[in-house]
């Protein structure tokens, strides 16, 4: 790391920034990396110290300062309670410090997303499945990719665990420098609402930011819709230097500027890329042909149902266009590409069709059993909670969304971290009760898990689908302060593989 002085780094954010020294110069202590958390301090870091709902980060600023940090970087109240734990590092005073720590994280590491082609995702649904197929088609082309995201980061080939959609400033700059260092050249990367609400992102250069859709999810951040669909506009501030918006729903439409490559699915409207003749196969396989400007025509597959990913994939064509991807490519790259925990199907020999989905809020809870009718030969049935301590007002939604499509609904829990599960429960099954007895399915409530999952196997017949929906690819369920192991896919193969052995007998 080329070390940076603390006047250096200030200037970077000039505006409401100020210097404060106390007893030493501003420039006497190199600064060579940057952290959030006084727990992870190396030797010559910056510590972010911002305010927090529960705590201030300035009350760990001791801790930091043992650990080796040189400078601090706060608001007025975090220096003030710096000092006063007799804390004398030179620090960078901002009003909103948040807002500062992704430029000056960024000069640290020597803005290492300006020698990258980042492509970023925001929207509400899509995000995770958008950017594998944008990978898909970078490394189709030849090209060393990285990825961030959900389900997992991955520099180069190598996987890493990810804690966060979108990981804190002073990391996601970090995690750019290592994919510089290792000769990536692309990055696919979803890009969350809160991170662009709260600066994760700042200082990172996008060559292209995409948009997906907007539904309900994260009121229990945001304000209310407007303020959630604010937050996800801020990737087209100016940041990103190309914009691709799918326009079919009203949301998208709002960030239509000249120079916007619109994307649509549906019939009529006019957009710079369109679909022609898409076709559902069988195997859950659906091929369409991709018509963009100036005449350009793709014939593609992908190996996922549903319209919804038909219009993911448009998405995914009309930026990897737009970064100079040939055609060739992205037919190859899309073409090969699964997605942990998206539709992704879990097969045992059985002779019906089963699968897990990360659906976890109304409209994508709607959108997959949508696809799943579609291609069922028979019935729908689906296995679904709600996390705890997340928007309440969209567990009512769920159940009912579920009640109209399926039909069985097996309510279960999910990830109730420490709220009551009966009560979360109670709250789909209101929505789902709602629905009149005419026009839903079979409802029942189970609330062990993989109880629900065996039940639901159990009555799954020929040709019918079974979807394991909200928890997708991840392989713990939080009760209380515990992560207890669990894997969807796993225990939907189990109980599959159960099954089949129990009728043998």
């Amino acid at each position: 790391m080329t070390p940076h002085s603390v006047a250096e780094l200030a200037s970077v954010v000039a505006a409401g920034l100020q210097v404060d020294q106390t007893s030493l110069a501003p420039d006497s202590r190199a600064v060579t990396g940057a952290t959030l958390r006084a727990q992870d301090v190396r030797p010559g870091d910056l510590f972010a110290a911002l305010p927090g709902a529960r705590a201030h980060g300035a009350d760990f600023a001791e801790q930091a300062a043992a650990s080796g940090a040189v400078a601090l970087l706060s608001d007025e109240e975090g220096v003030r309670r710096a000092r006063a734990a007799g804390i004398d590092l030179p620090a960078m005073v901002h009003p909103d410090p948040r807002s500062a720590i992704g430029p000056v994280s960024a000069r640290i590491y020597g803005n290492p997303s300006s020698a990258l082609r980042v492509l970023g995702v925001t929207g509400t649904s899509g995000k995770t499945t958008t950017c594998y197929l944008l990978d898909g088609g970078l490394r189709a082309a030849g090209v060393s990719t990285g990825l961030v995201g959900t389900v997992e980061t991955r520099v180069a080939g190598e996987r890493l665990p990810s804690a966060f959609t979108t990981p804190e400033a002073p990391d996601l700059q970090a995690l750019f420098a290592v994919m510089v260092e290792r000769g990536v050249g692309h990055v696919a990367m979803e890009v969350s609402s809160h991170a662009l609400s709260l600066g994760r992102v700042g200082g990172t250069e996008f060559a292209v930011g995409a948009f997906t859709n907007l539904s309900q999810d994260h009121l229990d951040f945001h304000l209310d819709l407007e303020d959630y669909f604010a937050a996800k506009a801020k990737l087209f501030d100016g940041r990103s230097r190309r914009e691709v918006v799918c326009v079919d729903g009203d949301w998208g439409s709002r960030l239509i500027t000249p120079d916007t490559i619109t994307v649509s699915t549906t019939p009529g409207v006019d957009a710079s890329w369109t679909v022609r003749d898409a076709r559902a196969l069988p195997t859950g396989e659906q091929t369409f042909v991709a018509v963009g400007p100036d005449g350009v025509r793709l014939e593609l597959l992908i190996r996922l149902p549903g319209p919804f990913n038909i219009a993911n994939a448009l998405v995914a064509v009309a930026c990897l266009h737009e970064d100079g991807i040939p055609a060739d490519a992205i037919a190859a790259g899309l073409a090969s590409v699964d997605v942990p925990g998206r539709m992704e199907r879990v097969v045992e020999g059985q002779p019906f069709v089963a699968m897990v989905d990360y659906s976890h809020k109304p409209g994508a809870v709607a959108a997959v059993l949508d696809a799943a009718r579609a291609q069922a030969e028979g019935r729908v049935l689906v296995v679904l909670g709600c996390g705890g301590e997340r928007d309440t007002g969209k567990r009512p939604a769920m159940g009912s969304e579920a009640a109209r499509r399926a039909d069985l609904v097996v309510v279960t829990d999910d990830n109730p971290r420490s709220e009551d599960p009966t009560s979360i429960r109670s709250e789909m099954l209101a929505g789902a009760l709602a629905v009149p007895s005419a026009q839903r399915g079979e409802i029942v409530e189970i609330g062990d898990r993989r109880a629900a999952i065996t039940e639901a196997v159990s009555r799954a017949r020929p040709g019918d689908i079974l979807v394991v929906a909200g928890k997708g690819h991840e392989t713990g369920q939080q009760v209380g302060d515990l992560m207890l192991p669990f894997s969807d896919r796993d225990v939907l193969a189990e109980a599959i593989r159960d099954r089949e052995t129990e009728e043998k007998r």
